[in-house]
């Protein structure tokens, strides 16, 4: 099993210079690539101050000028706010200015309270329709003219310019979770990326199940490498060394989840970009806010409790996991974080730090 981080630009204080935000971020993005990481992630996000994200491939250019080899992945693009022919292009012209580092992963978007204001108020659950009808046209653009028709877009004959450096074209993901999203995405030559999001282990096992059973329905796809699909799994992670840390990560895990419910389910206030926080008795009851849940499922823990559940992740075959290393922690704490997992975590699994692979 080998490894990716997913580094946010978080800002919760309007005190809080931006320019320290990218400075932090860089930070953690430099220590993953000298560390072994095969790869870090940027996500697209709107209008929310804590998960800064107008366009991953801002940020991912930034990351890219200032490391050596790292690969830059999206987590995720979110199509109904692009044009085919943008997603087309922005995603080449990185793929051609970062080396040929670039995995370009797709997803229908998830905050409702982006689609309000990015999409016209259309549900989220919509996005994705668009998704299914952006990738493969996005490929055809790679290859060359287009002259297309179809449900969300239309254009004259056009193509992406420039290409992309990997060939045919840069590994492609897709964020899936229903059963249907898996065979559409495995059909499309990708692979897949996975969250369990705030639910227990056995959600873990129940996507793996799901990706393995969709690989058994698709017999024309490689069982083996080279060429099979790769699955990711995105945790939220922390790795201290006492109790203390312990506290300061459970106590900002469930500040960020209540922030994250405003925005996944529209039920409370932002402003000038500051998402608050719901009430407790929004979440009054509810196990994925328990602190024993928390400590049980989430891969937080000393260093050898983090090994013991990896090991859990790496005996069911996921391929790359994901540590989701950004959650409102003081930087200090995530940096200590991150310099745990690459000193006493990685080492323990297998070709974990090996140099990033060229895409198949």
């Amino acid at each position: 099993m080998k490894f990716a981080i997913a580094v946010n630009l978080e800002r919760f204080d309007s005190a809080d210079d931006v320019r320290n935000v990218t400075a932090r971020a860089l930070e953690l993005v430099q220590m993953a690539d000298e560390g072994g990481f095969e790869m870090v992630l940027a996500q697209e996000h709107h209008t929310i101050e804590f998960v800064i994200g107008p366009n991953p491939f801002t940020a991912m250019s930034f990351w890219a000028a200032n490391t050596k080899r790292i690969r830059l992945g999206t987590a995720v693009v979110v199509p109904p706010f692009w044009h085919p022919i943008r997603l087309a292009g922005e995603a080449a012209l990185f793929d051609v200015m970062s080396g040929g580092r670039l995995d370009l992963g797709f997803g229908r978007g998830a905050y409702q309270h982006e689609f309000d204001r990015m999409a016209g108020g259309m549900p989220h659950v919509e996005g994705g329709d668009f998704m299914r009808e952006m990738l493969p046209l996005v490929k055809s653009l790679w290859q060359g003219d287009v002259e297309y028709k179809g449900k969300h877009w239309a254009f004259p004959r056009a193509t992406s310019v420039p290409k992309p450096l990997q060939k045919p074209h840069p590994p492609i993901w897709v964020a899936a979770r229903d059963p249907g999203t898996f065979d559409w995405a495995i059909k499309q030559g990708a692979h897949i990326m996975a969250t369990p999001l705030s639910r227990p282990h056995a959600e873990v096992e129940a996507l793996v199940k799901r990706f393995n059973d969709t690989l058994a329905a698709n017999p024309g796809v490689p069982a083996t490498r080279p060429g099979r699909p790769r699955l990711l799994m995105l945790r939220r992670g922390c790795v201290y060394e006492d109790k203390a840390g312990e506290q300061k990560a459970i106590d900002a895990y469930i500040t960020y989840g209540r922030r994250f419910e405003n925005l996944f389910k529209n039920i409370g206030t932002v402003t000038n970009g500051f998402p608050e926080a719901v009430g407790l008795d929004h979440i009054a009851n509810r196990a994925e806010f328990d602190p024993g849940f928390i400590l049980e499922h989430m891969v937080f823990g000393r260093p050898d409790e983090v090994v013991r559940k990896l090991r859990a992740y790496e005996a069911l075959g996921i391929d790359l996991f994901a540590f989701s290393a950004t959650f409102g922690l003081p930087h200090e704490m995530t940096k200590r974080s991150v310099e745990l997992f690459i000193a006493e975590v990685m080492p323990h699994f297998r070709g974990s730090q090996q140099p990033a692979r060229a895409a198949e």
